[in-house]
């Protein structure tokens, strides 16, 4: 399902995610995924808003119980893994592993609308797709450097896949695109 939203049902995502937050459901966030490189780049179709959070939990087990039922309460529904804010297919997702939780914590402070919102930075982008590693994450790193507004850190960059063991990847896709 592609996303269709307008700038203001967009700013209404943000406000229910620092609703989420302040109400203690979930911990500091950030959006990856396709908005991000999107805010970095020219717009293209995805399906979907990645929100990258902390969660609170007692143990292992990370329960979205108590944020469906918290954005049930305001009228959202859960389809699949999605909760559909305002039109909005929005997807919470644990922060699992160091390059994720290094992405929130280096996150960008940005504005949408008046509703304060968190972003990876699009190093932190690029380096999470390029650890998922899937075609279409190779799709969107391409297209970032083919429309970034600002070109990429490439320092940045390095220091992070340096950091987290993917420099050897990096340089492999660069050899595999350059054609």
């Amino acid at each position: 399902m592609p996303v269709d939203a307008t700038s203001a049902s967009i700013e209404v995502v943000f406000q229910r995610l620092n609703e989420l937050e302040s109400a203690g459901l979930i911990g500091r966030y950030a959006i990856g995924g396709a908005f991000a490189f999107i805010y970095y780049a020219e717009p293209f179709e995805t399906g979907d808003l990645d929100v990258f959070a902390h969660f609170p939990s007692a143990g292992d087990l990370i329960s979205l119980a108590p944020i469906y039922e918290y954005l049930r309460n305001l009228g959202y529904s859960a389809e699949n893994e999605q909760i559909l804010i305002e039109g909005v297919p929005v997807q919470i997702l644990p922060a699992t592993g160091p390059l994720v939780e290094e992405a929130i914590q280096q996150a960008r402070d940005i504005t949408i609308g008046r509703a304060p919102a968190r972003i990876f930075t699009a190093e932190h982008a690029v380096a999470v797709a390029l650890q998922a590693n899937r075609a279409k994450d190779r799709m969107k790193i391409l297209h970032l450097q083919e429309t970034a507004t600002t070109p990429l850190d490439r320092a940045a960059l390095e220091s992070i896949l340096l950091r987290h063991g993917m420099l050897n990847r990096w340089r492999k896709f660069e050899e595999l695109t350059r054609g």
